[in-house]
């Protein structure tokens, strides 16, 4: 008997995305006539009404893209810049920055979706849109994870008083709870969608939407304008690109921090991890030194230069970092900020990633978020769109190297990956996770690429997130030998859940340039938090449940 989930495998195209009717709504894009950048465009869309906390028009996200037509990859990077008018002085602690106007970065995912179509798609807003609109005016019923994100807001951002009643209206229908099987329509949203589908992203920038929108941020004391939103222009960049073994790994370059994933890579190229037991203390740890030490190598150098990245991925700045992992001393330091971390008052691990692929060969694979979950908590009225706290990523102390000057880039955190072999795509990848991001691609690379597990497996292994010291979350399937082994080499485990998203979600796509067969992977929610990504064909839609 087989017990795993079934693998969905085409030759007509594959959605890998978080929700069951997002992905529903690319593979329709695809099976009408679109491609890729239509369905993730569509997906993108569909995922801003069916998990509103993770993902929305108002967010900022990446992509890395295969243009079959072109036979190379392309990167678009719409993280905007910081609002020219924040009032850097202002802010000592990052805490002030987690709910509110103030902590609105200005939007750049409907500007991102929009240029992906422009560029490389072929069908109309009208059509992109339309699974969105259908979605968010009929409505849809909630399943756990969409219960508990939305309950576990409504009870904090009650002490927003200015901006909760909003809120709660747009998601709860004014109830302070919601339970399984509630049926949340967004009708606003839908207007919204539908004059974005005949008007374009000029809506947004410049139009009616960003007028309604920074009046109400600067009602509330935020500091948006029109000419932020009118600035927003996503950039097409050459990616950052790495060899691991015989893959050639694609990511954005800077001020994505996707460039630590790459690093992380460099210095695993260095050890046969294949010859050691799979999820044994040696593997575990040879893994876990690299990640720490490579993101303090981007904490200490983030946003940097050209010259520097190449120092940073150079053989010579590698190599001195392998030394340091195999000298067996304990490693300490910073994995997320260059400053050091104030208690958690807001959940951040709320982000989403899809991979798309096209009978044509074109694959997209997209990383966007709000930041934290619902991102800073406001929604416009009468527009249903509810705004990213993604300021809330930058650093408030001068010293750090992601410091939120204003009109500067921000960086953030992602890195939606593609993969090719002698210049084909192979695979595509990418995970929710905030600052696990770049840790949680790393072990799933090595899980699929050293030790040959097929991708789904390779995204279902145990995996950890490596906190500042030497703190450790550590999913409870690793043996409890390796967990006290791995204490013993200086690692300060805790043991978590046997499932949990505090080690990020993932989805992913594997291609077989031999037959042209598209297999479509993702990571199982636990019980508790389940998250119902799926992988849909083009030819049809196969749920992923554990």
């Amino acid at each position: 008997m087989h017990r795993g989930r079934p693998t969905v495998s085409s030759l007509h195209g594959v959605i890998a995305a978080a929700h069951p009717l997002a992905a529903q709504a690319g593979a329709g894009i695809l099976r009408a006539g679109g491609n890729a950048f239509d369905a993730a465009a569509a997906t993108a869309a569909a995922l801003n009404v069916v998990e509103p906390y993770m993902s929305g028009l108002a967010g900022m996200g990446m992509a890395t893209c295969y243009v079959a037509a072109e036979r190379r990859i392309r990167t678009l990077d719409f993280i905007t810049k910081v609002p020219a008018k924040f009032p850097t002085e202002r802010f000592r602690d990052r805490e002030e920055l987690a709910r509110g106007p103030l902590a609105a970065g200005t939007p750049g995912n409907l500007a991102g979706w929009c240029e992906l179509v422009r560029a490389h798609g072929r069908l109309t807003g009208k059509e992109i849109f339309a699974p969105a609109i259908e979605l968010a005016r009929d409505g849809f019923p909630l399943i756990e994870f969409n219960v508990e994100a939305i309950n576990i807001c409504a009870a904090e951002l009650k002490a927003h008083a200015a901006f909760y009643p909003d809120w709660l209206r747009n998601y709860t229908d004014g109830k302070a709870r919601v339970g399984k099987g509630f049926v949340l329509k967004q009708p606003e949203l839908a207007r919204t969608y539908e004059a974005i589908a005949e008007t374009g992203p000029g809506y947004l920038h410049g139009g009616p939407l960003g007028r309604a929108l920074v009046a109400h941020v600067q009602k509330l004391g935020g500091c948006l304008t029109m000419a932020d939103l009118e600035a927003v222009a996503p950039s097409w960049l050459d990616p950052l690109s790495t060899a691991y073994r015989d893959l050639e790994v694609h990511t954005l370059p800077p001020p994505c921090e996707g460039f630590q994933y790459l690093l992380t890579l460099r210095i695993l190229d260095g050890f046969d991890l294949a010859s050691l037991a799979r999820d044994g203390v040696e593997h575990l740890d040879i893994v876990y030194r690299a990640i720490r030490l490579a993101a303090g190598m981007r904490i200490a150098h983030n946003n940097p230069s050209p010259e520097k990245l190449t120092w940073l991925l150079a053989e010579e700045s590698v190599e001195a970092l392998r030394r340091r992992v195999r000298d067996g001393q304990p490693i300490a330091g910073p994995t997320e900020q260059w400053i050091d971390q104030p208690p958690d008052t807001v959940d951040r691990g709320h982000t989403t990633s899809m991979s798309i692929a096209d009978r044509e060969g074109n694959i997209v694979c997209i990383t966007q978020s709000l930041g934290a979950k619902f991102g800073c908590g406001v929604v416009v009225p009468g527009h249903g769109v509810c705004l990213n706290n993604f300021l809330y990523w930058g650093e408030v102390n001068p010293k750090g190297t992601n410091f939120l000057r204003p009109n500067q880039s921000l960086a953030l955190p992602m890195a939606p990956s593609i993969a090719t072999r002698q210049g084909r795509p192979v695979l595509s990848l990418g995970t929710p996770g905030s600052y696990g991001i770049c840790q949680t691609q790393s072990q799933v690379m090595v899980q699929h690429v050293d030790f040959g597990l097929e991708l789904q497996a390779a995204i279902e292994a145990p995996r950890a997130r490596l906190l500042d010291g030497r703190a450790a979350i550590v999913e409870s399937r690793v043996g409890e030998p390796t967990i006290a082994a791995l204490r013993a080499r200086g690692h300060a485990v805790e043991i978590g859940p046997p499932w949990t998203m505090t080690v990020g979600g993932m989805q992913g796509i594997a291609i077989d340039p031999r037959y042209r067969r598209i297999d479509g992977w993702r990571r199982p929610a636990p019980r508790r938090l389940r998250r119902d990504a799926v992988r849909a064909s083009a030819r049809g839609l196969a749920p992923s449940t554990r």
